[in-house]
């Protein structure tokens, strides 16, 4: 893997992932990048694409309730790695990578409750895309190191800093913080969490600019 990774641009993105389909075969992409990066507007692109093949499975579904998180003293961290159920990401991954004849249900968050909610997601058998996106998919320490192996390929989502920064300042604000709390947060969680996932970059097979 060179340290210069090919840049696409959305439309480029979809040809490739046309690409990858035209092997008949089930095909696994997984979306990563600091928070705030437009993982989710580019695999809802990716997936309405498609169309109805296709299936967006967030790995936001995995984060720890919240009482397990104020259990373990890690509320004051709630997304960074340590934050998710890790090995049941993983374990959803293989069973979407071999399970083509049954329907597969994955968790998604929600982010009004700020809890995980199980079965919400269908994933039926006919699906033949799945795109699936979170910040640390290209993480090299277990659990997250298994992740790369079950994809087809993992994306790198490109995103200015100060532009990144912005979205995540709105996206808590819009959820109940005021403007102060939610520029903190950013500074103190969300931005440590991006320079993680921002060493990882050079691990992907290309990285998408949104």
């Amino acid at each position: 893997m060179t340290s210069e990774l090919p840049v696409l641009d959305v439309v480029a993105a979809v040809r490739r992932i046309q690409g990858l389909l035209a092997s008949g075969s089930r095909v696994l992409v997984g979306l990563t990048g600091p928070p705030g990066c437009g993982k989710s507007t580019l695999g809802a692109a990716l997936a309405e694409a498609v169309g109805q093949r296709a299936v967006l499975v967030p790995m936001d579904g995995y984060h720890l309730a919240q009482r397990e998180l104020v259990r373990r003293g890690l509320s004051d961290r709630k997304g960074a790695a340590v934050t998710f159920d890790g090995s049941g990401y993983v374990a959803l991954l293989q069973r979407l990578r071999t399970s083509t004849d049954d329907a597969v249900y994955a968790p998604h968050f929600d982010r009004q409750l700020e809890e995980p909610i199980a079965g919400a997601i269908a994933v039926p058998a006919s699906a033949r895309l799945i795109v699936t996106e979170g910040n640390y998919l290209l993480l090299e320490d277990p659990p997250w190191s298994a992740v790369r192996g079950v994809l087809d390929e993992t994306w790198y989502v490109d995103v200015d800093d100060a532009v990144r920064r912005t979205r995540l300042v709105a996206r808590h604000v819009e959820f109940g913080r005021t403007a102060a709390a939610a520029a903190e947060w950013v500074r103190r969680v969300d931005d440590p969490n991006a320079a993680l996932v921002a060493g990882t970059r050079h691990r992907a097979d290309v990285a998408v600019a949104i």
